[in-house]
């Protein structure tokens, strides 16, 4: 049986992103403070692309991102040096957040305890809960970012 307290945290952190994001448009999703280069539009795919890498690299599957998803909201992205026009709207942000969802809860939910706590693939100093519980916080810290540039916006 999977581990329902590990199934329960993934969906309050993705419920949580995704309330953030509700009736953001595309202008605020995409606008920055001075000085800094990340979005809320960044902070959105870097959700998705960090879980998906480490998840399925942890469990030595394929990760499934789109084509230059990597490159635009990966860990060592640079969103300043990328053209604007080459990012997606935050609505197909958001679809993929939440078909996201669905698929890895589902492999999340028969995942038996032996498989969380062995190593994971590409960590092996770490366990698979380890580094799929470590996406998970790094999930909550974006979506705080998000909510922070929200905030920031509501008081320029």
């Amino acid at each position: 049986m999977s581990d329902q307290t590990f199934l329960a945290m993934f969906d309050e952190v993705r419920r949580m992103t995704l309330r953030v994001l509700e009736d953001v448009d595309e202008e605020a999703a995409r606008w920055h403070p001075p000085g800094l280069a990340n979005t809320i539009l960044w902070h959105a795919g870097h959700n998705f692309v960090v879980l998906e890498w480490i998840a399925m690299q942890s469990l030595a599957l394929e990760p499934l991102v789109p084509h230059g998803w990597g490159e635009m909201f990966g860990w060592d992205s640079r969103p300043a040096e990328i053209p604007p026009e080459r990012f997606p709207h935050l609505a197909t942000v958001i679809g993929v957040l939440q078909s996201q969802h669905e698929r890895l809860r589902d492999l999340f939910a028969t995942l038996t305890e032996e498989e969380l706590e062995k190593p994971a693939a590409a960590w092996r100093e770490r366990t698979v809960r380890q580094m799929i519980l470590h996406a998970f916080q790094d999930e909550a810290s974006h979506k705080g970012e998000i909510w922070l540039l929200r905030k920031l916006q509501a008081a320029s």
